[in-house]
This record gives C-alpha cells, sequence and structure tokens, in this order.
C-alpha cells in the first residue's frame, strides 16, 4: 500500500533476514524451508513499531513476541510471517482474522488480499487497532468488539481464516465459515500441548488438519 522509509527501515530488513533464517531452521517441522517472497516483502514494509507500546519500540524489531496490554502480545515476527505465508493469500481474499491486538498483523494480511474483517474481545485493544488501522491508511479492514470463537456471520464465507489466540478446539462456527477450497490457521489444544494448524476445507466441505510446529498463544477468550 503505502509504506515509506523511516528510522526504522534497517531494522525491519534485519528482522526479515531473521525470519528467513529461523524458517530455513524450523524447516523440518513445518515442511517447507522458506517464507514466501510476498510475505516477507510485506513484513519489511509493514511498520511493526506503530502497532506497539511507546515504550517498547526499541525492541520493535526483535524476533520475539511483546506485550501489549490486558496479558496480551503482539506475536514473534517468525510466527506472523508462517501463519500468513500458511494461509497462501491471493489478491482477491476475504480474510477473517480473530484477536486483532493492536492491529499489527491485519495491516500485514490486508497487504496482501481483498479485505480483512477482524474481530477483538477487548475493547480497548480494538480501539487503539482502530487507530493504528486508520493512521496507517488502510481502507480494506473492518473491526469489530466481540466473540471471536462465532465469527462473523454476516461477512462469512471467508476464503481464509487466522486465529491469533488458541482456543481447546476449533470453534465449529469457525469452520462453518470457511469458504469451500478455505484455508484457517489456528493454534489448538492446551499450552503445555498446542500446534499451529493448518485446516483445509476441500470443495465438498471435507475437512481435514495439518499440524504445523508446537507453539503457546493465550487462550482464545468467549463471552460464555
Amino acid at each position: 500500500m503505502r509504506m515509506v522509509g523511516d528510522r526504522f527501515e534497517t531494522l525491519r530488513q534485519d528482522m526479515v533476514q531473521v525470519i528467513a533464517l529461523h524458517a530455513q531452521h524450523a524447516g523440518s517441522q513445518v515442511g517447507k524451508e522458506n517464507i514466501h517472497d510476498q510475505v516477507l516483502d510485506v513484513m519489511g514494509r509493514v511498520p511493526r513499531h506503530s502497532f506497539l507500546l511507546s515504550d517498547l519500540l526499541p525492541y520493535a524489531y526483535l524476533d520475539g513476541p511483546l506485550p501489549i496490554g490486558f496479558d496480551k502480545t503482539i506475536s514473534q515476527p517468525f510466527i506472523v510471517a508462517l501463519m500468513t505465508d500458511l494461509l497462501d493469500l491471493k489478491p482477491g481474499d476475504r480474510v477473517l482474522e480473530i484477536g486483532t491486538g493492536l492491529g499489527y498483523h491485519a495491516a500485514i494480511l490486508a497487504e496482501l488480499a481483498e479485505a480483512v474483517f477482524t474481530i477483538e474481545i477487548i475493547e480497548e485493544l480494538a480501539s487503539q487497532a482502530r487507530k493504528n488501522l486508520y493512521r496507517a491508511g488502510y481502507s480494506n479492514i473492518e473491526l469489530k468488539v466481540g466473540d471471536g470463537s462465532k465469527g462473523w456471520a454476516e461477512h462469512a464465507p471467508f476464503d481464509k481464516i487466522l486465529v491469533a489466540a488458541a482456543p481447546d478446539l476449533i470453534p465449529p462456527a469457525l469452520i462453518y465459515q470457511l469458504s469451500p477450497n478455505g484455508r484457517m490457521v489456528v493454534p489448538a489444544g492446551n499450552p503445555e500441548t498446542q500446534q499451529l494448524m493448518l485446516v483445509f476445507k476441500n470443495e465438498a466441505g471435507t475437512v481435514s488438519t495439518r499440524d504445523v510446529l508446537p507453539v503457546r498463544f493465550g487462550a482464545l477468550e468467549s463471552y460464555s
């Protein structure tokens, strides 16, 4: 979209190199040894520091998660890149994101897809994410405060779904709202046995899953 050079640009490029190396080292687990160039390009352009609390700016481009308040974190850049890569986004895709946080991953998705619908359960985070995304100039992201486990039926079905918090089991509503030939990337399981999973739904609506690698995400919260 419209990312311009800034004083963090060199640090972003260093981050991209670290992501690429991490992907090579994790290749045997993930099943591939590289992140698509399109994803790396976007990771190198979207200013992660614009989606962080101000006192964490010196750490913006380290390859690790960072706190964003309310016991939540912004995900490790490698995990952001990997989850995005696994979605295999196309320019015409409509994407549902569960767990907006402060908006960083929604911005990454919006660079690669036609439209992003993102849900955040914590109103204060959603409010700040709206401000962050507005300042960044995104016009293809719609955000609401709500229970992500229920999806967003008004805009379903979705070509791709990304879940940035971990349910014990994949919510049925998300499976139902995934389009035929769609993909979902979701961490699932209890904290000790969480796996990042790739979910496929074929043309006939049959669902299959593949474990990608062990992860540790915060639990997916719901109103129930």
